[in-house]
């Protein structure tokens, strides 16, 4: 038996399923409930006994039985040592044990002998920390903008930190924060703006973007290498540095607290890494095809609109989400060029209500879901699109 893989997987393993333990316990006391009780040191202890157990029986059993069966066992055992536990709380600890016992199903001795084992088993298990701190970092206080966004002012100064809905109200009582801020605060406007100013940035962008990045894969010109490799230098200066001198030129021109202000300064920002991501795509391209086309006698407009285009949708999809969650997001410049609330966008108006120390909470985290929300729901839609697109031209051959 190889025993330095065995140490490492019950440590490193032990050590998971306590960081699981831990969250879960922080996640409790945030809700009130008083876990002083609970011992770190019997909860690792527990873990490592688990660890240990699984991993000598194996697959000598069925897998979906040995799931179950020592998930139940650990959970019994951590509520008998951890007693005066709420149900939904041990809930919560048989989650975790059949996430953690379901993960390490396939770990076995004879898999200890496997070459590289021990550095498979430590990289196996960061990329669940990785995970469980993304988790714990960024989709729990999403989860808590998203809870608070239903509560009522009463519930929020009773626990501000719960993370229960209470359905049982009144439809309209449980909704009310985003019937508020609808009628009230006018984010319907916002949204109209918002969406204009994303789709228009992502439409200039593209119409500027396409030619210039295919001039650049395919063209000879003068300048072409250096503007190939200092394509991205804009973003070298902090948006900060150049938002004085764009505020003082947009005062003159008259293009403060005006769409076309934000579409010139998002176009100017996006348009480079746009260019940069084309370009890349169009050079993994076959040129026979292009070739093909002049002789059928299309030009280079017929070429780039009838062959290129075509080819590289899952590029230009890409280009376009990525362009799309910049100017939707983008808040610097709106701040500095709208002081209208008609021109706002939600990303301003969220922080003009932010200043509002008369606003509440609820109705913050409601305004703060629709803006998240919508850009949440089309990356996962499409985000396909902008893993190839963003690794497209990478492998040659």
């Amino acid at each position: 038996m190889r025993y330095k893989p065995l140490l490492i997987y019950l440590f490193i393993s032990s050590i998971f399923l306590t960081l699981l333990g831990s969250i879960w316990k922080i996640m409790a006391t945030l809700q009130g409930l008083n876990l002083t009780n609970i011992n770190f040191n019997i909860n690792f202890l527990l873990a490592l006994i688990l660890s240990f157990t699984l991993i000598f029986i194996g697959k000598k059993i069925n897998q979906l039985i040995k799931i179950i069966t020592f998930s139940l066992i650990f959970t019994t055992i951590y509520v008998f040592i951890n007693e005066g536990t709420p149900i939904w709380y041990n809930a919560g600890v048989l989650l975790i044990s059949l996430f953690f016992t379901n993960r390490v199903k396939n770990y076995d001795l004879n898999y200890l002998k496997e070459d590289f084992i021990s550095e498979k088993i430590i990289f196996d298990f960061l990329s669940l920390f990785a995970i469980v701190f993304f988790a714990f970092v960024i989709l729990f206080p999403f989860y808590l903008m998203f809870v608070t966004s239903f509560k009522t002012q009463a519930a929020l100064l009773f626990n501000p930190l719960d993370l229960s809905i209470n359905f049982t109200n009144n439809i309209v009582d449980v909704f009310k924060s985003y019937f508020v801020i609808f009628k009230t605060y006018d984010f319907g406007r916002y949204i109209y703006t918002s969406s204009i100013v994303s789709i228009g940035t992502v439409i200039i962008t593209l119409i500027f973007a396409i030619p210039a990045a295919y001039a650049v894969a395919r063209l000879n010109f003068f300048g072409k290498t250096f503007l190939s490799t200092s394509i991205l230098i804009i973003y070298m200066f902090p948006a900060i540095v150049l938002v004085i001198p764009l505020y003082t030129v947009f005062s003159q021109l008259g293009l403060r607290n005006s769409i076309e202000g934000l579409l010139i300064v998002y176009t100017a920002t996006t348009l480079p890494v746009a260019i940069y991501m084309l370009q890349g795509y169009f050079k993994s391209i076959p040129k026979e095809v292009e070739d093909a086309g002049l002789i059928d006698g299309q030009n280079w407009f017929g070429i780039i609109v009838k062959i290129i285009i075509p080819l590289s949708l899952p590029a230009i999809a890409s280009v376009a989400l990525y362009v799309f969650m910049i100017a939707w997001n983008e808040f610097l410049f709106s701040l500095m060029f709208l002081d209208n609330p008609k021109s706002f966008t939600l990303s301003r108006a969220i922080n003009h209500l932010t200043g509002d120390a008369e606003t509440p909470r609820q109705y913050l985290m409601a305004g703060s879901v629709v803006v998240t929300l919508p850009i949440l729901l089309i990356f996962v839609y499409f985000e396909k699109y902008l893993v190839s697109g963003l690794t497209a031209g990478s492998v040659k051959g």
